[in-house]
């Protein structure tokens, strides 16, 4: 099954946030190839950007998720959808639209409002009730 994940997933990972334990195990289902794991590309310019403050050495951790996940990016007309989309969250936007040119048929999001047309979303923790 491929799966697409949000930012808040990895912060939640690493930053050993509420939902760190279901993160962990998500994770470790992907490393192990369990679930084809997909991101954008943005998610890793963000994890570096927030996390980097808090964690000393990002780098390290970016590089297991370089080796793990499938990034992908936005291309002119993917931020062209995005734009066009009645929400205001043009990150969302831009995840789910990835998410959606690589075939995923899942979004794992700890994010309530996550906009997500015809793919289906899963917090980690019903992720994990559900798949591991």
């Amino acid at each position: 099954m491929k799966i697409f994940i949000d930012t808040n997933i990895f912060l939640d990972l690493i930053l050993k946030r509420e939902f760190y334990k279901e993160a962990m195990l998500l994770f470790n289902a992907i490393e192990k190839r369990m679930f084809a794991g997909y991101i954008a590309d943005i998610t890793v310019l963000n994890i570096d950007y927030i996390a980097k403050k808090q964690i000393k050495d990002i780098r390290a951790f970016l590089n297991v998720v370089n080796k793990t996940f499938i990034i992908n990016g936005a291309t002119n007309d993917i931020v062209q959808k995005a734009l066009n989309i009645k929400n205001n969250d043009l990150e969302d936007n831009l995840q789910y639209l990835i998410a959606k040119e690589n075939g995923c048929t899942l979004i794992i999001t700890n994010d309530k409002n996550f906009y997500a047309k015809d793919i289906d979303i899963l917090s980690s923790l019903e992720f994990k009730e559900k798949y591991l």
